[in-house]
């Protein structure tokens, strides 16, 4: 109902900016951002950008927050 939709995947490599991953089903072509799973239990995830796709393999980018800075005050 929301658009969501999740696919089998298997993580053929992984570095601090991206992830390289051989999917199984189809890619949704207008695909730009989505939430990877990195555990079964749900509590590791990365928020990322697809960068490109080639057959069963896509490459994503990790999206990080931007940490916003405070000045302390006193």
């Amino acid at each position: 109902i929301d658009g969501a939709w999740q696919r089998a995947c298997e993580m053929l490599d992984v570095s601090e900016e991206g992830v390289l991953l051989r999917v199984q089903g189809t890619v949704r072509a207008d695909l730009k951002e989505f939430f990877l799973v990195l555990s079964t239990t749900g509590t590791a995830h990365r928020r990322c950008s697809l960068a490109w796709v080639d057959g069963d393999r896509i490459g994503a980018s990790f999206i990080r927050d931007k940490v916003k800075k405070t000045a302390a005050r006193r």
